[in-house]
């Protein structure tokens, strides 16, 4: 009441004043009018998503109602195109704020994902559990041999049956009711366990008093982190913050071995104990429901609920991939581990090898045998130069695509960068963002995703972005990544060539399986040591010269150098996954130290000098970013990517005919069809390991060769 009085006397005082405000429009509650729709980042503020998620859900809910009441007998046309246009308000606002929650969070939108999360959970269940739109999809889908669909549609039918199954809709209404509160409970948990991720990692972050104790780093790095020091208030400090996993750059060059053990153990904390971002709670729990939801669905474990529309299609058959790997690996590894331990006692160290010692002597072991470091590598990987002069130029050159910067487009932060993606006729087929330094509030590693998704039957186009944390260099140095870095801007290009490639028709055509979705990525790494492609961004940030033969000569002899090491931690990972998904849904909570020692003893991969490639309280590929019991994935796809590189080769390699094949058989379909035809239809055969295995140097005389992935 007093504010009200107070307004009317506001209002008879000062004619001027008494003119109300312009109501402000909230942006993303219209199409953007940027090109191809791109998110009008500079309008948008914190508080418009709120809002426009719940009347969002709001207008979907009542779309589908619509549809699911509908008088009319069911057609594709009334039932199934009618829900690929519902939600048009959410299909725009959830794809920009959850990139914003990823790559540039704050307290507001991580509360606003904390009350949404659970809403949007149930949002998916009002319209999974809604028995008059199941009983519309599944005449359409009994009566699909009938209505002469062309292959699209045909698939999309099956897809959209498949999909209301998995969500429930074949149980009782008591059931579902248990579903839903599962759902709801996963939701909040996930978000949960973001949260809790992200403020560990700043947290574990280790703080260097004495500058000598950085001897091995390059100036550049120390430089860095200082910056980093400065960044919290840390002046006179320098910062070793810390990326998604176990092994940490720095670790390669740190001469101080009790700051590498510093470094490495303040890694392998994160999120355990009890402290305020432990997040050992949150996944044990995690684990436990996911089991009891697969169980009410009809599925002995997690893990197999998750694969039954993979391609693997049971977790048998991801762990055989594993554990037929796994002898290889794991010899490879140790006979890796002795011969440090050997240069260790040549040097007269009085210790053995531990695993925070690996990466440092895996790099002098590297210098003995091959005359090369990481040191004399970087100054040839310039990152504007890495990307434009060979991702894109590699994309060219297999695509014939073209790409022009955009510097009138609105981003979310100044590190953001726009490309314009141009087919090779001249039309635009996208836009490509790039956010490639890492920041607090960003999520480690490196993901792509699509603000906006092609679609024929929406008219829209693909605008995706790639995300990394390369580290940011010091004001006025440049950005040189590591080899490793290189690949990761190769492989997450390849993700968003997949989209920007898209040529479907149907919205939900653009989902794809996990172990297939890497497949596109990995094989797009392969193209980063072309010849071609190395020689036309491979050249000195300072001079310009081309690395010298001799250098090159040296990284090719280093091809499967440290794969035993490599492939164990990742093994050793995927296992771990697997094992939390396929838990019986009447597990008690597991203590999750033991729990994991216990899966990498069974599955014989517990190397001491070898931890995972992420340990369990800071996996968040598997507890919050959809690869929960499909780890596997990225092993699994390399067998496809290894076997559809020596297709490449076996056909001149990367040519334009070549590329026009593989984006027109793969890329522009997407999910249009099963994806073990589809590769088949491109590859002639089923795939098989021996690529992976010759890539990885593992192929000795006990590999199976010729072993088949499906």
């Amino acid at each position: 009441m007093k504010l009200w009085m107070c307004a009317i006397a506001i209002a008879f005082s000062s004619p001027v004043l008494a003119q109300a405000p312009p109501v402000r429009v909230n942006p993303l509650r219209s199409r953007s009018a940027l090109p191809l729709q791109a998110p009008p980042f500079d309008r948008i503020i914190d508080a418009d998503f709120q809002p426009a998620i719940e009347e969002g859900m709001k207008q979907q809910l009542a779309e589908i109602a619509s549809i699911a009441n509908d008088p009319a007998s069911p057609t594709f046309a009334n039932t199934i195109e009618a829900m690929e246009r519902s939600g048009a308000l959410l299909r725009r606002v959830m794809p920009i704020f959850d990139g914003l929650t990823e790559s540039n969070t704050n307290p507001v939108l991580q509360k606003i994902d904390g009350e949404e999360a659970p809403k949007l959970a149930s949002h998916n269940d009002e319209i999974y559990l809604n028995a008059k739109l199941f009983a519309r999809i599944q005449t359409i889908y009994k009566r699909r041999a009938t209505l002469k669909l062309d292959p699209e549609a045909a698939h999309l039918v099956e897809r959209y049956f498949q999909d209301f199954v998995r969500a429930g809709a074949l149980l009782s209404d008591a059931d579902k009711a248990t579903l839903r509160a599962l759902n709801r409970e996963e939701s909040t948990l996930e978000t949960d366990y973001r949260n809790k991720r992200l403020a560990g990692v700043n947290a574990a972050a280790v703080v260097v008093d004495d500058r000598s104790q950085l001897d091995g780093l390059s100036d550049a790095d120390i430089a860095a982190a200082a910056d980093a020091a400065k960044a919290r208030g840390l002046t006179g400090k320098w910062v070793l913050t810390l990326q998604n996993t176990t092994q940490q750059p720095a670790l390669a060059n740190l001469k101080n071995r009790a700051l590498r053990k510093r470094l490495h153990d303040a890694s392998s904390a994160r999120g355990s104990g009890t402290g305020p971002t432990s997040t050992e709670a949150t996944i044990a729990r995690l684990a436990q429901l996911r089991a009891q939801k697969a169980h009410l669905l009809g599925f002995p474990t997690f893990a197999a609920y998750a694969l039954a529309d993979q391609m693997a299609k049971t977790p048998d058959a991801a762990l055989k991939l594993m554990n037929d790997i796994v002898p290889a690996a794991t010899a490879r590894a140790r006979g890796e581990a002795a011969r440090m331990q050997k240069l260790i006692d040549e040097e007269h160290g009085g210790f053995m090898l531990a695993p925070w010692d690996w990466q440092f002597y895996a790099e002098r072991v590297r210098k003995a045998d091959y005359d090369i470091d990481e040191s004399e590598v970087r100054p040839y990987f310039e990152l504007n130069r890495v990307l434009t002069d060979g991702v894109f130029f590699a994309a060219t050159r297999l695509y014939g695509v073209t790409f022009h910067e955009r510097h009138d487009l609105p981003v979310y932060h100044t590190d953001v960068r726009v490309w314009e993606v141009k087919d090779a006729d001249g039309t635009t087929i996208g836009l490509f963002y790039g956010d490639f330094f890492a920041r607090s509030n960003k999520a480690g590693g490196g993901w792509t995703s699509s603000y906006v998704g092609q679609s024929k039957l929406l008219g829209t186009k693909n605008v995706v972005t790639n995300n990394t944390n390369f580290i940011r260099p010091a004001a006025g140095q440049p950005a040189l990544l590591t080899s490793d870095n290189v690949t990761t801007m190769f492989h997450e290009f390849g993700h968003a060539l997949h989209s920007l490639f898209s040529m479907v028709r149907y919205p939900r055509s653009n989902g794809i399986v996990r172990d297939f979705t890497e497949f596109p990525s990995q094989l797009n790494e392969h193209w980063a040591f072309d010849p071609v492609v190395f020689a036309n961004y491979a050249k000195h940030y300072k001079t310009g010269a081309p690395m010298p033969q001799a250098l090159i000569d040296k990284i090719k002899k280093t091809k499967t150098f440290d794969q035993g090491f490599a492939t164990t931690e990742n093994v050793a990972a995927s296992l771990i996954d697997l094992a939390w998904h396929m838990l019986p849904a009447d597990a008690p909570l597991q203590n999750v130290g033991p729990f994991e020692a216990d899966a990498l003893k069974r599955f014989h991969v517990d190397v001491p000098q070898v931890p995972p490639r992420y340990h369990s309280p800071y996996f968040s590929h598997i507890w919050n970013n959809g690869y929960s019991a499909r780890y596997y994935s990225y092993l699994w796809t390399e067998v496809l990517d290894d076997d559809a590189y020596d297709w490449f080769m076996e056909h001149g390699g990367m040519t334009r005919q070549n590329g026009d094949r593989y984006r027109q058989m793969i890329l522009a379909k997407r999910g249009q069809q099963d994806f073990a035809e589809m590769y088949r239809a491109f590859r002639g055969r089923d795939p098989i390991v021996g690529p992976l295995l010759r890539e990885r140097g593992l192929d000795g005389p006990s590999a199976a060769k010729n072993t088949k992935t499906n």
